[in-house]
């Protein structure tokens, strides 16, 4: 990756982050207790909250349909949970259905629900950028929110109506999150100090990280008692709050929020001086198309945000199919990962600042570390589970220390853009979330797809199976 020196031909020049004078850095010492960090604490809920509306459909939908559990070996032996899991299973299913409606999906369908979420991802990201720059981030976004949160109180009844009504509101509510996520980044251009941008939005990034732990823990058990109908219900609500909250506290810049501090406010606008104005619109196109480090992070969030769809969707039906477990127990053992991340991410953000701040390491050299250790070491854990199967604990494990790992990254490529074009942040961002959505469009259609043909394939070998046996039973009696 690149710093921010590398970028010149990007951004219009160079920048120099070490011209900040020691009476400003001083100045900003105020730990948590400040207002910028009080913007990251209100973006990590409205995240935490938009994370809860992305996951609830992953962990509702074993129990909205028949059946989505591959079939099993008959001969395999596999570590399971320590509990009476079938029996349980079992129980779930009849529990479900006796609360909430139970649809007649297949592999393929719930694969296209799944990922309708991102079908109209690719067309928002570059236009709410630039209203974020004509209508202001705080009206933007503040909308965006509850409107995408009126629309998971609609799902159950979406879902009642017909499949082709759900996946037309999921690509609705997809589009208007994609709005809300890419625009909230150019709060952090007027807002955070180049020092600080790392423990800034790593704080903001951690309530995705977050949410998907509550919903993993708290969707499972919803669903098992009062319906999954509920899921949609309570964590809607809980966004419509959150939207209302972020009118209250969020304003797009410094020189306007009423509650902030003078001293914050001139260290705040005197490091941002040196990064130059707000762009407007005329963009540097020529030099975006050639620039490698940017193609290098787009690249990047595409093959990340894979990962990433990949274990939000299908990480609940791999428990319940491969180990057996309930819907609730799915549920926590789907959050661990997610845990280990969000206790990891902010310190991530810490530690990179820290590198920086102190001098220890180049920005340039900070980023690529935090990656390589965010990409390699997952990578390896991750791939691994597949040959642990047999071992229950051992494959929760590696998952768990697999996103660990993978938090650092939030620290390295997933902060760069920043670095790289800090006027452009919200652009740069667009882009960014046009190949992370790509990834999550394509994603889980390809699982989908897999299952079905593994489902086929495993039908097929029971069926010779059976063929066979009744071939010999016959030759006997003969």
């Amino acid at each position: 990756m690149s710093n921010t020196v590398e970028a010149g031909t990007i951004v219009g020049g160079p920048v120099n982050n070490d011209t900040v004078n020691t009476t400003q850095v001083q100045t900003s010492r105020k730990g948590f207790c400040s207002v910028r960090h009080g913007l990251a604490l209100i973006l990590h809920l409205c995240n935490l909250s938009i994370s809860t509306q992305q996951m609830n459909m992953s962990i509702a939908l074993p129990v909205m349909v028949n059946n989505t559990a591959l079939p099993s070996s008959p001969n395999a032996s596999t570590e399971r949970p320590p509990t009476d899991s079938q029996d349980n299973w079992n129980e779930t299913l009849n529990e479900s259905k006796a609360v909430a409606a139970v649809y007649d999906w297949s592999p393929e369908i719930q694969g296209i629900i799944l990922s309708s979420l991102n079908y109209g991802s690719f067309l928002a990201p570059i236009p709410s950028s630039y209203m974020a720059e004509v209508f202001g981030t705080r009206y933007l976004s503040g909308t965006c929110m509850f409107i995408t949160s009126v629309l998971a109180l609609f799902t159950p009844l979406a879902a009642d109506t017909g499949v082709t009504v759900l996946i037309v509101l999921r690509v609705i509510q997809g589009i208007v999150q994609v709005v809300l996520l890419t625009s909230q980044y150019s709060i952090w251009a007027r807002w955070a100090p180049p020092q600080e941008r790392s423990q800034l939005i790593t704080i903001a990034v951690a309530g995705s990280v977050l949410g998907c732990f509550i919903i993993f823990i708290v969707g499972g058990y919803l669903c098992q008692t009062i319906g999954w109908p509920y899921v949609f219900y309570i964590f809607g609500g809980i966004g419509c709050v959150c939207s209302f909250l972020w009118f209250a506290v969020i304003y797009d810049d410094p020189v306007n929020h009423p509650f902030i501090s003078t001293r914050e406010k001139e260290y705040i606008v005197c490091s941002l001086a040196q990064e130059g104005s707000p762009p407007g619109w005329s963009l540097p196109i020529k030099a975006m198309i050639k620039s490698l480090p940017l193609w290098s992070i787009l690249i990047f969030y595409f093959s990340d945000f894979w990962h990433f769809f990949v274990q939000t969707s299908y990480l609940p039906t791999f428990i319940t199919s491969v180990f057996q477990a309930n819907i609730r127990d799915s549920g926590i053992l789907s959050a661990l990962p997610f845990a280990s991340a969000c206790i990891c991410v902010v310190p991530g953000g810490l530690l990179a600042d820290f590198l920086l701040s102190r001098k220890v390491l180049r920005l340039s050299t900070i980023r690529k570390l935090f990656t390589a250790i965010g990409v390699l070491l997952p990578a390896v854990l991750f791939t691994s589970v597949f040959w642990l199967r047999s071992s229950f604990s051992t494959a929760i494990a590696f998952l768990t220390i697999s996103s660990a790992f993978k938090s650092f990254a939030q620290s390295g490529a997933l902060v760069n853009f920043m670095d790289i074009a800090p006027r452009y942040s919200a652009l740069l961002r667009a882009l960014s979330q046009i190949f992370s959505y790509m990834a999550g469009a394509i994603s889980p259609m390809v699982n989908g797809f897999l299952i079905s043909q593994i489902q086929d394939r495993e039908a097929r070998g029971q069926l010779l199976t059976k063929a066979k046996e009744d071939a010999r039973t016959t030759g006997r009696e003969d």
